[in-house]
């Protein structure tokens, strides 16, 4: 019985390699965050390396990620990111969006929430692994951006609107 077990479970991964999630892989930039405010290069350099992956629409993959389920896993991952912020269409969503996105960006990293546990766990991208310097850069370039929203549009048009009950 164990044998027939192990067989059919061994015969699922095997087919189980021929069914790929759809890449997050894309070279259309015309509404990437840095077609409104352009990034200094400390800040591509660390956005790269941290952020990118899950926070953009061109995912750079891993080996390992073209084996099932390990692949399925990264995508779900890669999709709750997007969902968070997508810096690919950040110039796209309308400015209370962005400046809400920007606090949460600020909080997440200030919180040590971001990059997930996981993007790093047994040594995958160490480079990911952001210090103390590097989140105040990210925290101090973020608020930044929220200032120089507050000086350039009207406040009204940087508070979310909330749904009306009806």
């Amino acid at each position: 019985m164990l044998k027939k077990i192990t067989l059919g479970l061994l015969v699922v991964l095997v087919v189980i390699q021929f069914f790929h999630p759809t890449k997050n892989i894309s070279a259309d930039t015309s509404k990437h965050i840095s077609t409104l405010y352009p990034y200094p290069n400390n800040i591509n350099k660390i956005m790269t390396n941290a952020c990118n992956d899950c926070h953009t629409n061109n995912t750079t993959y891993p080996s390992y990620a073209k084996v099932q389920p390990l692949g399925w896993f990264l995508n779900n991952h890669i999709k709750g990111g997007l969902k968070k912020i997508n810096f690919s269409v950040f110039a796209g969503v309308p400015l209370a969006e962005q400046y809400h996105q920007l606090a949460e960006v600020i909080e997440v990293v200030e919180e040590k929430r971001m990059p997930i546990a996981s993007y790093t766990l047994f040594g995958a991208h160490k480079e990911a692994k952001l210090s103390e310097a590097q989140r105040e850069e990210i925290i101090t370039w973020a608020q930044s951006i929220r200032t120089q929203m507050k000086e350039t549009y009207p406040a009204d048009s940087l508070e979310r609107k909330r749904k009306s009950k009806g």
